[in-house]
């Protein structure tokens, strides 16, 4: 009798642990909403290193043979709209597409920051519109190895943090104080 009430306890438990990690499970849908949120938190953030570089300072660099801020950014913008694009299979209405950044007309702070919106804006609305059923979905995108769509999102999510990143040292170099982080 004790080996059965001992068996049936730990049945029991079993049944509740399942129905709690059920419960517990993300969905599709779950995950493309966390990526809208990580997207528009971005955004703001990046915002913010646009508001604090002054528009006299768009052009520095760190040193001679690297991008300037305001080319870092304009990569940033381009490869959001390619590397979303990819990874929802929707495309953009309008964007200058690759190059933006070595134009000098697109350099100056206002052409910056509406690019720089411009491509947050299609990322978001993009995954919004993305069928999460999709996101185990296989990507090909230029000379890279296939991905899912899934991972493609995080690729792009990881590169514009990467190139956001890299001109804090541009705003210190000014003399200016970073954004604060924005990790949640």
């Amino acid at each position: 009798m004790h080996n059965l009430a001992r068996t049936l306890a730990f049945l029991l438990l079993l049944t509740g642990a399942a129905a709690t990690a059920s419960a517990q499970a993300l969905t599709g849908e779950d995950i493309k909403n966390t990526f809208v949120g990580e997207w528009e938190r971005a955004k703001a953030y990046t915002q913010e290193y646009l508001n604090t570089m002054p528009a006299n300072k768009y052009s520095a660099k760190a040193v001679d043979s690297i991008r300037s801020f305001a080319q870092q950014m304009l990569h940033l913008a381009s490869a959001n709209i390619g590397l979303i694009g990819a990874a929802t299979g929707e495309k953009p209405s309008s964007f200058p597409g690759r190059g933006l950044e070595n134009s000098p007309t697109a350099q100056n702070k206002d052409s910056v920051v509406y690019y720089v919106n411009a491509s947050y804006d299609f990322a978001i609305q993009s995954i919004k519109k993305l069928d999460p059923n999709k996101l185990g979905e296989t990507v090909h995108v230029g000379q890279l190895p296939p991905t899912t769509r899934y991972a493609m999102l995080l690729k792009a999510f990881e590169h514009q943090t990467h190139h956001r990143g890299q001109t804090t040292i541009y705003i210190r170099l000014q003399g200016i104080r970073p954004p604060q982080e924005k990790l949640f």
